[in-house]
């Protein structure tokens, strides 16, 4: 049988690979973004009571009542933004699955959508299916935003462009000055929206984060998606939620409810009372001794390390050691030195390769240790 494919370039994504080179070789994994430590022991206590109440049926599509709510006192305390949890609220079965269903709703045919490479591979994808055309600009080599090649890719047939901040792969976060060029984008372009991905919103380290949320200019013309699953180190629940406008969030609704219906019922019922007691503003100081504690275990590498200002991940360069391909280098640190790693020209769509890569450091400080000393090697 032959099957037609929509899909004919997207093959394993490199976090697979990479994985699953690691366990071949019984490797350390630091490649994919997921933390190996335990979860907030409160947590786990309110999950298990909540097991034994009656919260194991259909919660409402837009998501579980109170958490709704609890998510709204969330933006009042963290950006100062007043939203209706009845319409401008979604919870969502991850922040993948929040924008994929954003762009499913609101790209047609033909229209196209600005991603800054390198981005995260789960934002090209909805944009062929709903048959737009995704148009990739490369950030300069710092990873800022370059934004006379965006305003140039930006024309009336751009319908969204995606923004990331703090910023995966490379951990940069945007300035003040990157937000007053994105609202003068907008000014010039009526139609034009933005997809806000602010999944690791906690986890900036040296300024606070700066999100649409905070910019009066950017509210109505802005959808931003929020990760539970990151900012708590539960990534495995996917859960995460959704901020947009009424009008806005009215179409994504209609795609959300025949593509999950609705989010696990225990767990949102978990994070309801669990926002009650948890500091958000904690994740910061914890993330930040977990960078700094990576960053002198790498100090006595001969890797160099690039800014970190956000995120759980740290970049390196490896220029100076080797002429290699970033994927033919990640490869062997996996083979010869046993610690897994992620290519950063993986998340450009033309392969730029800078050689670099990036270390997950959401890891347990013995993990971090053991990978250190591997390194030491190269």
């Amino acid at each position: 049988m032959i099957v037609g494919s929509k899909l004919p370039h997207i093959g394993t994504s490199i976090f697979t690979q990479m994985t699953q080179l690691a366990n071949q070789h019984g490797a350390i994994n630091l490649s994919q973004g997921f933390p190996n430590f335990a979860i907030d022991q409160r947590l786990s206590d309110i999950v298990a009571k909540k097991v034994y109440e009656n919260v194991h049926q259909y919660q409402p599509a837009s998501g579980n009542p109170m958490l709704l709510q609890k998510i709204a006192a969330l933006l009042q305390t963290s950006y100062r933004r007043d939203v209706n949890p009845g319409t401008e609220l979604l919870v969502t079965a991850g922040a993948t699955q929040g924008i994929f269903t954003a762009i499913q709703a609101l790209v047609s045919h033909g229209e196209e959508v600005v991603l800054l490479d390198p981005c995260y591979d789960s934002y090209e994808t909805p944009i062929l299916l709903a048959g737009g055309k995704p148009v990739h600009v490369r950030m300069r080599p710092d990873y800022s935003p370059d934004w006379p090649a965006i305003n140039n890719a930006v024309s009336s047939a751009t319908r969204l462009i995606v923004i990331n901040t703090p910023h995966n792969p490379s951990g940069r976060v945007w300035t003040e000055s990157d937000f007053v060029a994105l609202e003068q984008l907008l000014d010039q372009h009526p139609n034009l929206l933005v997809l806000s991905d602010e999944v690791y919103e906690y986890i900036a380290f040296e300024q606070p984060h700066v999100s649409v949320h905070h910019r009066a200019k950017l509210r109505d013309r802005s959808l931003s998606v929020s990760s539970f699953g990151k900012s708590f180190h539960i990534t495995g629940w996917k859960v995460g939620y959704m901020v947009a406008p009424e009008p806005i969030m009215a179409e994504i609704k209609k795609v959300h409810q025949f593509l999950v219906f609705s989010v696990n019922s225990v767990a949102q019922s978990a994070l309801a009372v669990y926002l009650d007691v948890v500091d958000v503003g904690a994740l910061r100081a914890f993330y930040r001794q977990k960078r700094d504690d990576f960053a002198a275990m790498l100090s006595a590498t001969n890797l160099k390390l690039l800014p970190c200002e956000g995120t759980y991940f740290q970049l390196a360069s490896f220029g100076h050691l080797s002429q290699e391909s970033d994927v033919d280098f990640a490869q062997r640190l996996v083979v010869e030195y046993g610690v897994a790693a992620i290519p950063v020209s993986r998340f450009h769509t033309d392969g730029t390769d800078q050689r670099h890569i990036r270390f997950c450091f959401a890891k347990d400080n013995e993990t971090l240790m053991a990978a250190a000393e591997r390194l030491k090697k190269l």
